[in-house]
């Protein structure tokens, strides 16, 4: 017997749950699937096998109207049926996809404009913590979140979680320490775990938190592989591998607001080939009847983001200084989108990638933006009780993502879907509408100063558009009106850093 809701929202959830074998290994030996209809959409998803005696088969419609739908098991005669999906409601715009070759757009074609920030395993939390994770994430309006679907094992993180993915125990952990804690990284001994066995109640409550960040309007970038490891989860078998994605697919792709991440700095993963990498990509394009964004991040080489089915470039910037400089020349390499997902953090740990200011987070995110990308922030403050943003989430200490929001509103108010970089002048990075950068004279200009502190800039486009002129204080959140220009004319400004000066248009 086959249970479900007669009803679901355009791209919500619809679940259908039944009963069936218990016994022996249900992970190895049963499975349910579902194909599901209505007009030109017909799709076919694996459904799970959550525990208990319990399976479950989840779809995510495309359009409104009655679809029908079948399914099929080891354990059960066909079933068919069908259900009603409603208009989508209040922030559901749809899943998130590529758009206009560089940006993002919901599937109802709203814009969307990525400010994302990492937050490695904060969901492994406390209910406590992920409840100010949550709070601090709304408040700092972060509309993306990076995080893992495994545990993860580094200096400042060196608690165990609040669950593990499969049914087993972890090595005795007592014994780890700042100073042997690198002793124990990749270490597959003194781990029991059975990776034939899902643990269910780590999925389902990661479902749980994905499912939060959906009412919130933010995107959850799971990280499905990692080499941060002492249980022995990156060192797993092809055939273990490739098990947990499709358990991970079958689990997660239902969810409208996830992307698919496959790796955190996939080449530190030495066990693994580009063979392996691009195994699992087709897994995803297999499983995923939904293109969900895909993308993999890199520590030192990039992985080959011209490949097909890499969605949009996953960046961590490769030189000490330079990142959101060079968002132009990979916007041109290869004809993505560009998101820095990690160009250092705000914070004064002791590692390079951790301890830059707060202004200079934000100076990389304008620029970003400036060049037609999207950066990504975290944040590594010291604390006394080394609870670190950036894994634990909690609490947001910092200056920078106090002003994210003031630069999505920017963002929010660009024509069409996003920004193009545009050479106006050697000493400034200026931004146009991305379906503009080929006229002779654009409708919107964004021209950020950076670290330089000009008194005034002079400019003229030409002799017959009028522009309404703004001063934009990028740190301070100001926005100061100058009047209406035409022709040749003069912006005065205030002398100092992170200025910039936006151009509209009359």
């Amino acid at each position: 017997m086959v249970t479900y809701e007669t009803q679901v929202e355009r791209w919500g959830v619809a679940e259908f749950t039944c009963h069936g074998p218990a016994d022996g290994n249900p992970f190895t030996e049963q499975y349910i699937r579902g194909i599901f209809s209505c007009g030109k959409e017909t799709v076919e998803t694996d459904g799970f096998y959550d525990g208990d005696g319990v399976y479950i088969v989840r779809f995510m419609p495309s359009f409104e109207g009655t679809y029908t739908f079948t399914l099929t098991g080891s354990f059960f005669e066909e079933e068919k049926g069908t259900f009603l999906v409603r208009p989508a409601t209040g922030c559901n715009h749809g899943p998130v996809h590529v758009a206009g070759t560089y940006h993002f757009a919901y599937a109802d074609g709203t814009p969307y404009y990525s400010v994302g920030t990492t937050c490695y395993v904060w969901e492994l939390q406390s209910d406590e913590r992920i409840a100010q994770t949550l709070e601090s994430l709304t408040k700092a309006r972060f509309n993306k979140i990076r995080f893992c679907i495994f545990p993860k094992h580094y200096d400042y993180n060196l608690g165990e979680p609040r669950s593990y993915p499969f049914e087993g125990t972890p090595m005795d952990s007592r014994v780890l320490t700042r100073e042997n804690f690198s002793q124990y990284t990749g270490k597959k001994e003194g781990n029991d775990w059975d990776f034939t066995r899902f643990h269910p109640e780590h999925f389902r409550h990661i479902e749980r938190c994905i499912l939060e960040l959906q009412r919130r309007g933010i995107e959850a970038d799971l990280i499905v592989m990692h080499p941060y490891d002492r249980w022995g989860f990156s060192d797993m078998t092809a055939e273990e591998d490739d098990r947990y994605w499709r358990y991970v697919l079958a689990r997660f792709a239902a969810y409208r607001n996830v992307w698919w991440s496959l790796a955190n700095e996939y080449d530190l993963m030495t066990n693994k080939t580009i063979a392996d990498w691009e195994r699992y990509a087709s897994i995803i394009c297999e499983k995923d009847p939904y293109h969900h964004l895909r993308s993999i991040h890199n520590c030192h080489p990039f992985y080959d983001y011209s490949r097909p089915w890499v969605t949009h470039c996953s960046i961590q910037r490769q030189e000490p200084y330079l990142s959101a400089e060079n968002v132009t020349k990979w916007r041109q390499i290869y004809k993505k989108p560009v998101v820095l997902d990690e160009i250092c953090y705000e914070g004064n740990i002791q590692f390079g990638w951790g301890n830059i200011s707060g202004k200079e987070l934000v100076r990389r995110f304008w620029e970003a933006a400036c060049r037609g990308g999207y950066a990504g922030h975290g944040e590594t403050i010291l604390n006394p009780e080394n609870v670190l943003w950036w894994s634990h989430g909690g609490v947001l200490r910092g200056e920078s993502h106090k002003r994210f929001g003031f630069l999505y509103d920017i963002m929010c108010g660009t024509p069409g879907l996003g920004l193009a970089p545009y050479d106006l002048k050697w000493d400034c990075v200026c931004a146009v509408p991305e379906q503009e950068w080929m006229r002779p004279v654009k409708s919107y200009y964004l021209i950020y100063f950076g670290f330089t502190c000009p008194s005034f800039k002079e400019y003229h486009f030409d002799d017959e558009t009028e522009f309404e002129v703004e001063v934009i204080d990028t740190w301070n959140m100001t926005i100061e009106p100058r009047g209406r220009v035409k022709g040749a004319f003069r912006v005065e400004l205030p002398g100092r850093e992170y200025m910039a000066v936006r151009l509209r248009a009359v």
